[in-house]
């Protein structure tokens, strides 16, 4: 339980023993609190970008990899992962500018209107990643159709065999399903994590709303 949580509760129990805070003392403390909250978000934002760019180096010599890499798709690959590190490198500047703007704001209407932007940029980074994720199957799926061989020989077995569309669809439903999966597990990750940090963002939205009624 936060300090100021802490108060609140003996306040309650007893309320001559413990002094009144005065406006800017709450202020102060909701304002410290939230600084540490959005420092954490950027932090760990990085903190997974760095795990996620860890893994992908270690799976680097997987099969599949260097399958995929038989495939000499880097004028489509590069383009779009650099894409997707651009976009990536936005929203950690965000992050770091909603920390620094939040620790220098100077009054309770400000501090409201930095947290609501602060849970916007978390919602809108967490879309970003589950679309990439299911543009970028989707992408490898394209190639694969186009250039491994033993795919191409079985759409042209399906087409001989009139099963194309039945073919398409199958392949279709079982990524759908992988990736279902795969943004679930992703999404639970996000709400154990930012999830936790945006409630406790919140609670300090409704603590400045109740101190500027």
């Amino acid at each position: 339980m936060d300090e100021l949580e802490i108060l609140k509760k003996d306040w309650k129990k007893d309320d001559s023993r413990y002094p009144k805070l005065t406006y800017n003392e709450i202020y102060k403390m909701i304002l410290k609190k939230s600084s540490s909250i959005v420092k954490w978000i950027f932090i760990i934002s990085i903190l997974e970008f760095v795990l996620w760019t860890g893994l992908s180096f270690a799976l680097k010599d997987a099969d599949f990899n260097k399958k995929f890499e038989s495939y000499h798709a880097e004028n489509i690959m590069i383009p779009f992962m650099a894409l997707g590190y651009i976009i990536l490198a936005y929203f950690f500047y965000k992050f770091f500018m909603n920390y620094r703007t939040i620790s220098v704001t100077d009054n309770a209407k400000r501090l409201m209107e930095n947290i609501l932007k602060t849970r916007r940029t978390v919602k809108q980074y967490v879309a970003f990643n589950l679309i990439y994720l299911a543009a970028s199957a989707f992408l490898v799926l394209g190639i694969q159709f186009n250039r491994d061989d033993q795919m191409i020989a079985t759409i042209n077995k399906a087409t001989a065999n009139g099963e194309l569309f039945k073919f398409y669809a199958l392949t279709i439903i079982i990524t759908l399903a992988a990736l279902a999966i795969m943004i679930g597990v992703i999404l639970l990750f996000y709400y154990l994590i930012y999830g936790i940090l945006l409630k406790r963002l919140n609670r300090n939205y409704k603590e400045l709303k109740r101190l500027e009624t």
